[in-house]
């Protein structure tokens, strides 16, 4: 027992080694330029996006600078392939489409469907912690790829990636909305406002039937009031208000303004 119990930190940091020495070997990358369907002329691009700043005890770039690069590549390169998909459709149909394509959740997708999380570089913790499929960081790492296949093939190449990689979502309907300040709260994330504050600017009638009125507010936009029964009813009235204004909200069923 005496000798077990000797050799069990030893062990313990014979795995660590191991988990570790992962996220420091440099990847085969052919497998997964062949799964974007792009040849880097540039392989220390590539690895850069691969590259999580957990790792930077490597003394290796992280991702970052690329993932704030395939950010904006990306929301150009979806709102173009949407201006062109859906000709008919008005300003605030598209904005929605876009916020759902362009979510976190839906690059943490793509990424997965990449398998990213195999090729990521990653410091000793966030491996053991199982990163390679955390979807915040798959997520940013699609990001960065997009980046990284812009700064190496120019616009055209990043776009047919972001064709290939989010194409068979953009046909899917757009998620339904689940009520009008969740609706705004998307919308405003989608264009880069800040998010949604609501305030209360009255109250009226008597205790039993007391009306509210309160405003939603988006900074560098107007306002939008509404009343209601309640605090809560009231609010999502002047949301429902924001987005009526802004063309982003009417009574007809899903899909019906495509």
């Amino acid at each position: 027992m005496a000798l077990h119990g000797s050799l069990e930190p030893d062990l313990q940091h014979h795995q660590v080694s191991k988990a570790a020495e992962g996220g420091r070997k440099a990847p085969d990358t052919a497998r997964l330029e062949a799964t974007l369907g792009h040849r880097f002329n540039d392989k220390a691009l590539l690895a850069t996006a691969l590259t999580h700043m957990s790792a930077e005890e490597l003394r290796l770039a992280s991702y970052q600078r690329l993932e704030f690069l395939g950010d904006r590549v990306l929301g150009l390169s979806i709102a173009d392939m949407l201006f062109r998909r859906y000709p008919q459709s008005e300003e605030g149909d598209l904005s929605r489409r876009l916020a759902d394509l362009v979510r976190k959740e839906t690059c943490a997708e793509v990424a997965q469907s990449w398998n990213l999380g195999q090729f990521m570089r990653l410091g000793d913790g966030e491996i053991l912690g199982g990163a390679r499929k955390n979807k915040a960081i798959l997520a940013d790492a699609c990001e960065a790829i997009i980046g990284a296949v812009f700064i190496d093939g120019g616009y055209e190449a990043a776009r047919a990636l972001v064709e290939r990689g989010f194409g068979e979502r953009l046909m899917k309907p757009v998620r339904p909305l689940r009520d009008a300040k969740t609706a705004l709260q998307e919308w405003a994330q989608g264009k880069g406002y800040p998010t949604p504050t609501y305030s209360e600017l009255g109250r009226s009638g008597p205790d039993h039937a007391p009306v509210f009125m309160v405003a939603a507010k988006i900074t560098g936009l107007e306002d939008a009031e509404a009343r209601g029964p309640s605090k809560r009813l009231a609010e999502q009235a002047a949301a429902e208000a924001f987005l009526k204004r802004e063309g982003l909200w009417n009574d007809k069923p899903e899909g019906d303004n495509v």
